[in-house]
């Protein structure tokens, strides 16, 4: 129960703060990179209808074409997600009306309008997730064609981006194809910092103590292969241990105070598939 609240408070928090970032700095900026919510901006250039508003409907209907080209399965998390982010987007233009943006700096926008959207979506696609919108577009391509996902949402992505040339003036286009740009990069950056862990070669001549410090004080535990170094010819120990990064650095000091002759190599890694860390 603890882990399922843990998991819907991430899913919820995520998905708020790609709707702040949306309608505060993203909308009222007349940014347009970014799936259905750059489609949105466009749309609600019209008059016809609000950008909030037009993001929930196509939000709905996205969702109910995923439920019957992509299965239940699919629509469990992403349903959630993409509700309750249409949603909100609709509540914030009524409660908190913006009719011109926060600051006269649109460039400080624009950090606003990528960053706090991209650590949501990174937050999301770090526990399995999706915000919907035009990752379900990307999702039927994908089942039907020879396109796979991140191709297609790049295209799709472009081509929103690029018609806000055309819509408003080529300071807000570049500023979005910019945005684009950056977004991509960032998803990527938080989703590595989040998964970043230290990898661990340790030689040493004795290892026991060094071993029992991993397994018995930060619950981890290691491999040992027996070595001989190339230049002294002597028996060494090499210790082989994977931690996160407060753990890194109780066993770094660790060694330093009671082997100051082990050499130590530590990796940076964000891909580590095996018990205690992330599952295939």
């Amino acid at each position: 129960m603890k882990e399922k609240i843990k998991y819907f408070s991430m899913l919820t928090f995520s998905t708020l703060l790609i709707a702040v970032g949306t309608y505060f700095f993203k909308f009222t900026n007349n940014f347009t990179f970014g799936g259905i919510t750059g489609l949105a901006v466009l749309i609600a250039r019209t008059g016809l209808i609000s950008a909030g508003d037009f993001n929930l409907i196509m939000s709905m209907i996205l969702l109910v074409i995923g439920l019957f080209v992509l299965g239940k399965k699919f629509a469990a998390k992403t349903a959630y997600c993409s509700i309750l982010l249409s949603v909100a987007l609709s509540v914030m233009e009524r409660i908190w009306p913006m009719n011109q943006p926060f600051t006269d700096q649109p460039m400080l926008e624009l950090c606003f309008a990528i960053v706090l959207p991209a650590l949501g979506s990174a937050i999301l696609f770090n526990i399995g997730a999706s915000s919907g919108g035009t990752d379900i577009i990307a999702m039927i391509l994908k089942k039907y064609s020879s396109f796979d996902i991140g191709r297609a949402l790049l295209l799709s992505d472009v081509v929103i981006t690029g018609a806000g040339f055309f819509v408003f003036d080529i300071e807000t286009g570049l500023y979005s194809l910019l945005g684009l740009a950056i977004r991509s990069f960032m998803i990527d950056t938080f989703i590595e910092s989040f998964n970043l862990s230290k990898y661990f070669n340790v030689v040493c001549d004795h290892p026991e103590r060094i071993c029992d410090f991993i397994v018995h004080t930060l619950n981890r535990s290691a491999s040992v292969c027996h070595a001989k170094g190339a230049y002294s010819g002597k028996d060494k120990y090499i210790i082989f241990t994977a931690l996160n990064r407060v753990q890194a650095v109780r066993l770094r000091n660790y060694i330093r105070q009671t082997d100051p002759d082990a050499f130590i190599l530590i990796s940076n890694t964000s891909e580590i598939i095996g018990k205690g860390f992330h599952s295939i």
